[in-house]
């Protein structure tokens, strides 16, 4: 009998938990392509919030209109035009601002029971601070929106940072980089709170900050003057903007808290990017993988906010560039959140990598890990949808939501935003593919539900068509269509008009 040294042991062992491990994963995936019956809209429950999203940002336009100071994208766009799709259509997209009770009317029609919009800041506060005057007529068009959509049963979800702060507070502080900023914001979220909280029940602070970080400040996307990390490889920018959103976000839960919940009785929370990471092998170091890439991208933001710090993983790469909480900081951001918001719409395999030069366009290079559309054996996750050009993964967003469930103390949830484009078709209305995305994610939420995940929403994104950054027009969202070749019709699609049937259909 041959004995084995200690190390090979130690690797059969390794081997051997990795292919546990991977196969417990994929019977649960099999488990559920197997649940084939699509719920309808009475298996969810009553007070569940059906609904659609925009931001202002992607549609108001009226960039110079009604004493609206600019924001960094008007700042972006402008300087760079070249490097957006319809630049010249952005000061005023949609043009919701000047039809927004068309608008309203038109989500009325879709028989959605809330729609998430977002305020913009520079709308209300032009230089970003109290100090530099209140826009009343600013205000007053949220006040008259938020009006009209509650006349038409429809809540608002209101996002309080969507991507778009105003330039000002960027030229003359820093923006994120600059921990004063919290101080600004909270005066911002104060006053909006005040205006409207009496109307608004469901508040999310911040938009996406991990996007902000990795994408604006780790790999310098329309970002002027990023920090030299992409050839370093050692970024810290990125960990002080995600640093100071989290601030922010406490702080601004701390003041609903303490001021405002007990009265006006809503919720807060803050909304995230997810998506679901399957092991590129069988191989341990990518099953680990995997789990490392969630602690770098939900966990970058939620750790702290449910437990008060950092994921440990991401001490022990990043080091001394990640920022720390003070004590008293890590009391008030440790449970500053009535409910976890996520936007879902696709996922990735998890390839071990320990060579930073080989990190790809999205990659944190300290996570040591790509994310990869094919894995070791040349398969594909989910399947591609030919009129987007985008994989279709709705099992990920079952276990998101049971990753979160597990990891995360159970918390409420809404699914903030799922969709998926519609580029290649000759008849823009004709998007008949997103009726099976919308409802095979759909599908899988109520799985998660029956298996105890809190999910309270779901919010299809988007209910309009959207200026989508770099892409601009070039990719149809929108369960309503506009049309730019006819005076910015609206005209509900396919799926706008099956989202319809669903919630009207018990």
């Amino acid at each position: 009998m041959k004995i084995l040294s200690s190390p090979r042991i130690c690797e059969a062992i390794l081997t051997i938990l990795s292919i546990v491990l991977l196969s417990n994963l994929l019977a649960e995936a099999q488990d559920l392509q197997n649940f084939q019956h699509f719920p309808k809209r009475a298996s969810f429950p009553s007070d569940f919030l059906f609904g659609a999203g925009t931001s202002a940002m992607q549609i108001e336009g009226a960039a110079n209109e009604g004493g609206r100071g600019p924001s960094i994208w008007d700042d972006r766009v402008k300087r760079n035009p070249g490097a957006f799709i319809d630049s010249d259509k952005f000061p005023t997209l949609i043009q919701h601002y000047r039809r927004y009770k068309e608008d309203v009317k038109h989500l009325k029609n879709l028989r959605i029971n809330s729609y998430r919009m977002s305020i913009s800041w520079s709308r209300v506060l032009p230089d970003g601070t109290i100090k530099g005057g209140i826009n009343q007529e600013g205000v007053d068009f949220y006040n008259h929106l938020i009006d009209d959509l509650l006349a038409n049963g429809i809540k608002p979800f209101v996002t309080i940072l969507h991507f778009d702060h105003p330039l000002a507070i960027e030229q003359n502080f820093g923006g994120f980089l600059n921990r004063s900023i919290v101080n600004y914001y909270k005066d911002y979220c104060e006053l909006l709170f005040k205006t409207y909280g009496d109307r608004v029940k469901h508040w999310t602070t911040i938009n996406e900050a991990e996007v902000t970080g990795l994408f604006t400040y780790m790999h310098g996307y329309d970002n002027d003057n990023p920090e030299p990390c992409q050839t370093t490889k050692l970024c810290t920018q990125a960990y002080i903007v995600v640093h100071n959103y989290i601030l922010c976000h406490a702080t601004a839960v701390k003041l609903y808290r303490e001021k405002f919940q007990a009265t006006q009785r809503g919720e807060i929370g803050l909304v995230l990017s997810s998506q679901s990471y399957v092991p590129y092998s069988s191989k341990l170091e990518d099953v680990v993988a995997a789990e490392r890439l969630m602690d770098f991208s939900m966990g970058w933001v939620l750790d702290p906010l449910i437990y008060g710090d950092y994921p440990k993983i991401m001490r022990e790469l990043v080091w001394n560039r990640l920022p720390n909480f003070t004590k008293e900081e890590k009391k008030f951001v440790k449970g500053s959140i009535d409910f976890i918001g996520i936007n879902y719409y696709t996922s990735h395999f998890a390839k071990h990598e320990p060579n930073r030069t080989n990190m790809k366009y999205s990659d944190n290079y300290d996570a040591l890990a790509t994310i990869e559309v094919y894995n070791a054996k040349g398969e594909t996750i989910g399947y591609l949808d030919k009129h987007s050009g985008s994989y279709v993964y709705p099992e990920g967003l079952y276990n998101v939501l049971q990753h979160i469930k597990k990891k995360y103390q159970n918390p409420n949830i809404y699914i903030t935003e799922n969709g998926i484009a519609s580029m290649n078709l000759t008849d823009p209305l004709a998007d008949k593919h997103r009726i099976k995305y919308i409802a095979s994610h759909l599908n899988y939420t109520k799985v998660a539900i029956e298996n105890g995940v809190k999910v309270r929403g779901y919010f299809a994104w988007a209910a309009f068509d959207t200026f989508e950054f770099e892409d601009g027009y070039s990719k149809n969202w929108g369960l309503i269509h506009v049309n730019f070749k006819d005076y910015l019709k609206r005209q509900p699609t396919v799926t706008g008009r099956w989202y319809k049937r669903f919630l009207t259909h018990v």
